[in-house]
């Protein structure tokens, strides 16, 4: 009897708990919550470390970073269903900084509830924005003027800034190298990427995804196409690449440079 007993209260925790997982899985998505984009700088497989970390390129040059800054801008959420969320401009401009405490994570809010298998970003300031004018950049030109990130308004926002020192077999000495992206002539040099996704990036309103994002740095140089800084080193006084054929090169190269490493759904 005891037996016949334990055997029909199992049936019905075991049908309670189909029902509930069924339910579960058939509970509607709905609501906002939020998702946070980290970049982590690196140089080839290693961590970066500014300024001490020698990073020895397929040309035989050795650079030690000092600095490292890129925009971040219109960024696209896609879902699982190919559905895709646009998130608002007016909010998706941040600055990357290596050195800042606030340069590595940002918070996109009010993101509908749903399964988040890719992200789409440009890397740098889209043309239509800049051609807005001054007075149509919103916080962001105060912003990135601050940071460094600009020339002048009449020559455009910096995408990314690249800098350090490099020393290579014709070069023995530490030299200096800037590389710096953006508006230059007919060029505008701005760059959109998108990334898989290794797992879904589940936001909900009780769930805070944290895309982990690597940036190699080696790929500024040293991708696709392949820059010599000592090639560039004009009269001996550095490479300063912010104009010329190199720029498009580079720009071909940044677009290469992310990858998700992994997704925390917490």
């Amino acid at each position: 009897m005891k037996n016949t007993l334990y055997r029909a209260l199992a049936i019905v925790t075991l049908s309670i708990s189909i029902i509930s997982c069924s339910n579960d899985d058939n509970q509607e998505i709905s609501g906002t919550g939020k998702i946070i984009l980290e970049f982590d700088n690196a140089y080839g497989a290693n961590d970066l470390i500014l300024n001490t970390q020698g990073n020895t390129t397929s040309n035989n040059e050795v650079l030690k970073v000092s600095l490292v800054k890129y925009i971040i801008s219109n960024v696209v959420l896609t879902k699982a269903d190919g559905t895709t969320f646009v998130y608002p401009k007016s909010k998706s401009y941040f600055i990357a900084d290596e050195t800042a405490a606030d340069g590595h994570e940002f918070e996109l809010t009010d993101v509908p509830a749903g399964d988040y298998v890719k992200v789409k970003f440009g890397i740098g300031v889209d043309e239509e924005q800049w051609k807005l004018g001054a007075s149509g950049q919103g916080d962001f030109l105060a912003k990135a003027d601050a940071a460094g990130m600009m020339w002048s308004w009449a020559a455009g926002y910096k995408f990314l800034a690249f800098e350090g020192t490099f020393t290579s077999p014709t070069v023995t000495t530490a030299t200096p190298f800037m590389i710096h992206t953006g508006k230059t002539g007919t060029d505008y040099n701005y760059t959109e990427v998108t990334l898989d996704m290794p797992t879904k990036a589940l936001v909900r309103t009780t769930i805070k995804p944290e895309v982990h994002i690597i940036t190699d740095l080696s790929k500024i140089i040293d991708g696709t196409n392949k820059i010599k800084l000592s090639d560039n080193n004009a009269n001996g006084m550095g490479a300063m690449i912010m104009s010329g054929t190199n720029l498009p090169l580079i720009t071909q190269n940044i677009n290469a440079m992310f990858r998700v490493d992994h997704v925390h759904n917490d």
